[in-house]
């Protein structure tokens, strides 16, 4: 899969390793240590993999990687890339904001409409909710935009700490 991809904001990828889940596991463990570049971080069969503080903006992405085993030396590796949580939760909550605010205003007008009375100011603030979401859908466009570099160096991490030259050959991850 492909950044360019249009639509995602949190684009995913997965393949098929040839290690079992634990080695590759340990292997990002074990990059705690030998490394500043990323921050790495094990909870159970998830690995965190972000960018340091001193070089993170606002936009900066972090990757979720799921490795789950398959069979003999075989594993799954799932690969989310997204931004903090902390700004994910917040442009959730403003989308559903406007969204909320829109089925309001919507029931307003409707009412208006049924009881014969003016309705133009609440179709000029629906008209302005939708300019809301069109800048909030562009906003995190942007976002991704900016934090692409980033992502490919994520993703560099990622081969060299699996040893994945497969990954570049299926541009699954960039």
């Amino acid at each position: 899969m492909s950044l360019e991809n249009e639509i995602l904001l949190r684009p995913r990828f997965k393949l098929e390793i040839n290690q079992n889940n634990e080695n590759a596991l340990k292997t990002f463990e074990d990059t705690k240590g030998n490394q500043k570049d990323f921050v790495v971080s094990r909870v159970d069969n998830h690995v965190f993999i972000r960018i340091p503080k001193n070089k993170q903006h606002f936009w900066s992405p972090q990757l979720h990687l799921e490795i789950e085993e398959t069979g003999d030396h075989k594993s799954e590796l799932k690969g989310l890339f997204g931004p903090k949580p902390s700004v994910w939760t917040m442009f959730m909550f403003f989308h559903f904001a406007v969204i909320g605010l829109f089925v309001i205003v919507g029931v307003w007008a409707y009412t208006n409409w049924s009881l014969k009375t003016d309705y133009g100011m609440q179709l000029v603030i629906m008209a302005g909710l939708i300019a809301v979401w069109v800048f909030l859908y562009f906003a995190g466009r942007m976002g991704k935009e900016k934090g692409k570099e980033e992502m490919k160096q994520l993703c560099g991490f990622l081969e060299n700490t699996l040893d994945l030259r497969e990954i570049k050959e299926r541009e699954d991850c960039v």
